[in-house]
């Protein structure tokens, strides 16, 4: 068992301060899982957003207090009496925004750890006694497992081992009796200028369907992006496509995730979402940075227009700018092609009606 480096023990109880989003909320689920397995008698508990609770709360042994940005300063209040009169040993401190900040000062903790002074965007650094080990352009699943190995968890291979309820795979299976024959395609970020355009999605959904025999499913929230999305997608595919935008609960999605082929998204929640059940994920990353924040496990996979989006829209060598620099500008995701998209599918089979590779095979017993 690890110990750790301010009393010798484990700690009785950590408190691990993450709202949102999806996809950082998977990663975060990475380091809850590390210090479960060294800690296996510590009592944890989860500050997270309202949304992401959605699927965390499948964690068992976990408490979760619940926030929504939405509510205001009514659910900022409804998390301070959630953690008033409590005491925790430990606080980890992984979200850089001042509003989970704020709600940090409700965490009452002997230790308050948070990122390095250089990393510690938005004031951060005012709000922890502790910092995790400075290092650069790591991943951000990886700067997470830092705060494991400040606290003196070796680092190992991440694991989520979130387990899916009966009913969401029964919905799952229905929807895909056969495993393995589905492109799931997620088409929109949370940032317009992160999605690709539906036409090209189109062209390599009518590429899966005609060339491959592959199902093609689309996927995502309810929102009015998704929809018209979604819209324009069928409209232009000239293909029969899957419509199940809006349709499913995050679990629900999971466990279709689950069953897929591979999934073909842009910098979203469900291309870190796949990386927890084994999916490859054909990530699209023009706007964003894929080696910062690509699929943990689909890196090799993805469509790397970044640094030429560096050059085009910046002006300068991907070296030359910060780790952290978002390229959201109109046209930008324009830099990756149809071509480039359907060779990066090809490659993760071979032929391309063969099943998915031994990478990416994992036991889902039904």
């Amino acid at each position: 068992m690890s110990t750790t480096p301010f009393s010798g023990l484990p700690p009785a109880t950590v408190c691990l301060l993450r709202l949102s989003a999806i996809g950082d909320t998977c990663h975060a689920l990475a380091l809850l899982r590390a210090l479960q397995s060294a800690w296996p008698t510590t009592r944890f508990t989860w500050i997270i957003g309202r949304v992401e609770h959605k699927l965390m709360s499948l964690v068992p042994e976990v408490e979760f207090i619940s926030y929504d940005k939405r509510g205001g300063l009514r659910s900022l209040n409804a998390v301070r009496q959630a953690l008033q009169g409590r005491h925790f040993d430990v606080l980890l401190h992984t979200q850089l925004a001042f509003r989970a900040s704020v709600i940090s000062t409700f965490v009452h903790a002997d230790l308050r750890l948070g990122f390095d002074r250089a990393r510690a965007r938005e004031l951060q650094w005012l709000f922890t006694n502790r910092r995790i080990a400075a290092r650069q352009n790591e991943h951000v699943l990886d700067a997470l497992l830092g705060f494991a190995e400040a606290l003196g968890v070796a680092r190992t291979a991440p694991r989520w081992d979130l387990p899916l309820p009966a009913a969401a795979r029964q919905y799952a299976a229905a929807l895909l009796p056969e495993r393995g024959r589905a492109l799931l395609i997620s088409a929109c970020s949370s940032h317009p200028l992160r999605n690709w355009a539906p036409e090209r999605y189109a062209a390599v959904a009518r590429h899966a369907v005609e060339q491959w025999g592959l199902r093609v499913v689309l996927c995502g929230g309810p929102g009015a992006v998704e929809r018209a999305m979604a819209d324009a997608i069928q409209a232009a595919a000239t293909v029969p496509l899957l419509d199940q935008v809006g349709k499913d609960t995050l679990p629900e999605l999971l466990a279709t995730l689950e069953r897929g082929w591979a999934l073909l998204s842009p910098d979203s929640g469900p291309a870190h979402m796949a990386s927890m059940v084994g999916l490859p994920v054909v990530g699209l990353y023009a706007a964003t940075n894929a080696v910062r924040s690509g699929p943990y496990l689909s890196r090799e996979h993805c469509v790397d227009a970044y640094a030429e989006a560096a050059m085009r829209f910046r002006g300068r060598a991907v070296s030359a700018i910060p780790w952290t620099e978002k390229i959201e500008e109109p046209g930008v995701m324009d830099l990756i092609s149809i071509e480039a998209v359907i060779a990066k599918l090809a490659q993760l089979t071979t032929p391309p009606h063969s099943s998915v590779p031994e990478l990416f095979s994992f036991d889902h017993s039904d």
